[in-house]
């Protein structure tokens, strides 16, 4: 179950992409002209898509995926193109009409589902891989962590997310982004450090099936962001989602018990906010 904090600020961000940014955002993910902040937050998010995606197989064909939070839908068509069933949720209605307007023809059996609502749904299903590109950013460390337990009780392959690590970099660009006009400002972000966050999912049992496989940080301008992957290890007990227990790093560390804090992502300016 959401926390209240998870709830409260679900709320504030459906308000932020459904009414107040809902013309910054279409600019942003389309091929229109935007200003150099956001020239930077487009190259970051493309590179940051980019490398989620290869983290997921070259053939989806049967495989189901969630998109939490996938905004005007690019990762989701690039997944379907592959072969997926996807479902891809975003809290504002107006982002995924926007999606399904854009929405290419897609050769092959892959399809996407669009829906309006909470990532976290039980009624969304089961899921091999679940991205959640940039939509876990604006909350708390334990709200990411128990958010990842709920979505890795309902995944039977990997859970791959991004999130904005603590570091004076990042503090520095947020207090700079202050001084930028408000239309090139989004939704507060919540920097963690990997062990805070490691420490967060340790104590998730429903994670003790997972490891920390991997992580990559994408770094363009004001974009600054790292991507994580947590893949499981153990299959889920008799109809039960997972758990991390055993966690690894690239190429197998292990896991959640890293003494040293996360470096450095995502500043002032345009964040990712969850919009793939």
């Amino acid at each position: 179950m959401a926390s209240a904090s998870y709830d409260a600020r679900r709320g504030e961000l459906t308000t932020y992409f459904d009414r107040t940014a809902v013309e910054a955002w279409s600019r942003l993910t389309s091929d229109a002209p935007v200003s150099r902040i956001r020239a930077t937050v487009r190259a970051g998010r493309d590179a940051m898509r980019a490398t989620l995606l290869s983290w997921l197989p070259a053939d989806m064909t049967g495989l189901r995926l969630l998109d939490a939070g996938c905004g005007t839908g690019a990762l989701s068509v690039e997944a379907a193109r592959r072969g997926a069933e996807v479902v891809a949720i975003d809290v504002s209605p107006t982002l995924v009409g926007l999606a399904q307007e854009r929405l290419p023809a897609i050769p092959g059996a892959g399809r996407i589902d669009f829906r309006v609502g909470d990532m976290l749904d039980p009624g969304l299903g089961r899921f091999d891989h679940v991205v959640a590109m940039d939509s876990l950013i604006h909350y708390r460390a334990a709200d990411i962590a128990r958010a990842l337990a709920v979505l890795g009780a309902r995944t039977d392959g990997s859970v791959l997310f991004t999130v904005a690590p603590r570091t004076a970099l990042l503090t520095l660009m947020h207090a700079a982004g202050q001084f930028f006009p408000r239309g090139d400002r989004s939704p507060a972000i919540v920097p963690v450090t990997e062990h805070g966050l490691r420490r967060r999912i340790s104590s998730e049992h429903a994670l003790d099936g997972f490891a920390w496989a991997r992580s990559h940080r994408i770094n363009s301008g004001f974009y600054l962001s790292n991507a994580i992957a947590l893949t499981r290890s153990s299959p889920p007990p008799c109809g039960e989602g997972p758990g991390v227990g055993v966690v690894q790093e690239e190429p197998r560390s292990p896991i959640l018990r890293d003494p040293h804090p996360y470096p450095s992502p995502q500043g002032g300016g345009e964040p990712g906010g969850g919009r793939t």
